[in-house]
């Protein structure tokens, strides 16, 4: 059944054949003479403005963007709660939990209470974060 089904007539249309002779859109293909759009590969991106200098140049700068900045996943003191059964707790461990991406340093802030105490391994604690887990008889090790 589905092999007999055909498009209505005049919805395909045959593809314009170019570069085969001088007898239809030969020679040239349709492109005229020289210049870049004539040539192969020869477009210009959507932005390009003609060889002015571009909007993106023209528009006024504001700010200070560091390129050195480091980005850290963080994480509060009470999504700890989720590790009951271990006692170390590494960025790989909180990977696993889905708590960080893992491409990035992590960081544990002191949002939140602890249940119980944790050996917390990560890259940077925030004052916090290292007061808690000692009140409650857990360390904080920098990585």
């Amino acid at each position: 059944m589905l092999d007999k089904l055909i498009p209505p007539l005049g919805t395909n249309k045959k593809k314009k054949r170019v570069g085969r002779g001088p007898g239809c859109h030969g020679k040239t293909s349709g492109r005229g003479h020289k210049g870049q759009r004539s040539r192969s590969g020869g477009r210009v991106s959507a932005w390009f403005e003609g060889g002015q200098t571009p909007l993106r140049l023209r528009s006024p700068k504001r700010g200070f963007r560091n390129s050195q900045r480091i980005v850290y996943d963080i994480v509060n003191i009470n999504d700890l709660n989720k590790f009951n059964d271990c006692d170390v707790i590494t960025p790989e461990e909180l990977k696993k939990a889905g708590l960080v991406s893992g491409r990035n340093p992590v960081k544990i802030l002191g949002s939140g209470e602890i249940g119980r105490a944790f050996i917390v391994k990560a890259n940077r604690f925030s004052e916090q974060a290292i007061k808690k887990l000692e009140e409650r008889g857990g360390r904080a090790e920098i990585v």
